[in-house]
């Protein structure tokens, strides 16, 4: 009773078939993919300054001539006039080339972590919604029982004041919890569409059934110590290596803009042909090859001024990720506990409601036989209700907090879902 779902009309979306329907359609990892698929077009970018770049030139054209000076009679002619050239450049040295190759893998390495980083908070934010909504399902379950609960209570003492052996304060106080039950009940509804509708943005696809937990063995960290989770998470958390490879990225452009003060070195080749002179008509053939050295000696202050600025940059990246860092550690330490709390209040809530569930019973044999009063009998029904929701929002709970915990520390495969989908009803 406490643990299943009623059984829907067709189908019912496990959430192994959720996660795979938020991976394949999430914008995040889309963007997150995307994102990466530039930063290795970077690299390309830069390593195309070390490779040979080959031009084509070519004009024609019609020129008028008019001349004097060469006897009585001025000269005036028409002429056509082609150029044809190539030339190629390739280069020897430049130190900011290799700087900004170093940058582009840096920047891939944070791309990789921002993709890993993606596809980990989708598989977190899966397992929230679809355990939130199954609570928010069991919610209303508890809703409705207790509405119904309390109806047959307010019939009875309606029942009882017609034959004379009630009172209109019985009817009045039963009438007043059944309306409050009420409202719970819409609220309940409410939130399972609140819930439905943050599943349907997360897939894009139409919520079905969902399936329930079957059973459940509460289960703490694993290891029991907190040392350890610290360590994985300051290792593999995707947001810590991003940061750092950030950081690296920003190191790296220092060393860019200090190395726009080095020289460059080039070797460069030209092949012309040419055609077409006023006087006489004459041809002209060119080969060439020429090394040549650039050595930068004022640029207006722009070098010292994008030096500044790198340097700037790379400070509030390293700030950044030791902010990063310290919050990586709590937000590890806070899931490592509330997971070993919720083994605890699994088993609390999972005894309260049957200790909760014998004391409605008994009252209301009290009540019936006149030893309760029906303040009792509400009360007790209230009890039993909240013991009730208490149960679910423990269970789902440590189901959840077992992927917070791997979340924050930076481990969470799709295997984690997998596992996670075994412990449903009907799911294999």
């Amino acid at each position: 009773m406490l643990l299943g779902l009623t059984a829907g009309a067709g189908r019912a979306d496990d959430l192994q078939s959720v996660y795979r329907q938020a991976v394949d359609t999430s914008p995040v990892i889309a963007q997150a993919r995307a994102q990466l698929d530039s930063e290795v077009a970077g690299k390309s970018l830069a390593r195309a300054d070390l490779h040979p770049h080959v031009n084509g030139f070519a004009s024609g054209g019609m020129n008028t001539g008019y001349v004097t000076g060469f006897g009585p009679t001025p000269i005036s002619t028409g002429y056509h006039s082609d150029l044809f050239s190539v030339s190629l450049t390739q280069l020897l040295f430049n130190g900011q080339t290799l700087a900004a190759l170093k940058e582009a893998d840096s920047r891939i390495e944070a791309g990789e972590a921002a993709l890993a980083y993606a596809q980990q908070s989708v598989a977190l934010q899966v397992t929230q919604v679809y355990f939130g909504m199954l609570q928010a399902q069991a919610n209303e379950r508890v809703a409705e029982q207790q509405a119904s609960l309390l109806q047959s209570i307010a019939d009875q003492t309606n029942t009882s004041l017609k034959v004379g052996t009630g009172d209109i304060i019985s009817v009045q106080e039963a009438q007043s919890q059944l309306d409050a039950a009420q409202a719970d009940l819409i609220a309940a509804k409410n939130a399972v569409e609140v819930a439905r509708g943050q599943l349907e943005q997360l897939t894009h696809h139409r919520a079905g059934t969902l399936r329930d937990v079957k059973t459940l063995q509460a289960l703490g960290p694993e290891p029991g110590e907190l040392g350890p989770w610290l360590d994985t998470a300051l290792k593999n958390q995707p947001l810590l290596q991003q940061a750092r490879a950030t950081l690296r990225a920003t190191e790296e452009r220092v060393e860019y803009e200090r190395r726009a003060r080095w020289p460059t070195l080039t070797l460069s080749g030209v092949g012309q042909h040419a055609v077409g002179t006023l006087l006489p008509p004459l041809g002209f053939d060119q080969a060439g090859a020429s090394l040549n050295l650039s050595i930068p000696i004022y640029e207006g202050g722009s070098t010292r001024a994008a030096i500044r600025q790198a340097e700037a940059l790379s400070r509030a990246s390293r700030d950044s990720e030791a902010n990063l860092r310290d919050g990586i550690r709590l937000a590890t330490q806070t899931a490592f506990v509330n997971l070993q709390n919720s083994v605890a209040q699994f088993h609390a809530r999972q005894q309260s409601v049957n200790s909760a569930r014998v004391a409605l019973d008994g009252t209301r044999t009290g009540y019936e036989i006149g030893t309760r009063s029906i303040v009792d009998l509400l009360t007790a029904a209230t009890n039993y209700a909240a013991a009730q929701r208490n149960y679910y929002l423990a269970l789902y709970t440590q189901i959840v907090t077992r992927v917070q915990l791997k979340a924050a520390a930076g481990i969470l495969a799709p295997q984690d879902i997998e596992s996670l989908n075994g412990l449903l009803d009907g799911s294999n």
